[in-house]
């Protein structure tokens, strides 16, 4: 009873590792571990398109409208692609073999072309129409795409971080220390050595 105790303290250093792939570089030193996105890399695109973009997106989905950005490409698309394909059509397969073989005066061609015209028009304003009864939908499956992936990345992310730490936890350097304690015996003789100095400078005195 009353004997010195001991307390031995283990310390753990981490090896400084680096572990990358395509998508994420991880760094884990004796601070932790950090990641980021590869520059450049898909995951890394995706996560800083959805970052700056979500809110306009969930507005979109939200308030349907032929003004965003999504069915202006859409409609744009379509537009073009009618008008091409249908201008074509009228004068490659219809008005000029007919011309060929003086079958068509020109003002029956223009007739051709004012009732394409016509008929363009209507096919525009039904996909119009359809575009934005379908454009809630549209965007959601936009959204959750673009989500999907972006938590695709964000385990991507996760995995390489855990493979970082295992490395530089299996890199690591422990080392332990034991210091003795003083007893209570210690203490007290600490105490009396104390009082003999004391009392010795009274007595010269």
């Amino acid at each position: 009873m009353g004997g010195k105790s001991q307390t031995t303290t283990n310390k753990t250093v981490y090896g400084s590792t680096k572990t990358s792939n395509p998508f994420v570089v991880s760094k884990t030193n004796n601070n932790g571990t950090k990641s980021k996105f590869a520059k450049g890399s898909a995951f890394g695109t995706i996560n800083d398109f959805v970052n700056s973009n979500i809110g306009n997106l969930l507005d979109e989905y939200l308030n349907p409208s032929l003004n965003s950005t999504t069915n202006q490409a859409l409609l744009n698309n379509f537009k073009n692609s009618l008008n091409s394909n249908a201008q074509q059509t009228l004068e490659n397969d219809i008005i000029s073999p007919l011309v060929d073989r003086n079958m068509v005066r020109s003002s029956q061609a223009t007739n051709m072309y004012n009732n394409l015209s016509n008929n363009l028009t209507n096919n525009l304003a039904n996909y119009t129409n359809e575009l934005l009864a379908n454009s809630q939908n549209n965007t959601a499956n936009m959204l959750s795409n673009l989500m999907n992936e972006y938590m695709r990345g964000v385990s991507t992310v996760m995995a390489n971080q855990g493979q970082s730490l295992n490395t530089s936890a299996g890199n690591a350097t422990r080392t332990s220390k034991t210091t003795s304690n003083p007893s209570i015996l210690d203490y007290i003789k600490s105490a009396l050595d104390a009082a003999n100095t004391v009392n010795s400078f009274l007595n010269r005195g």
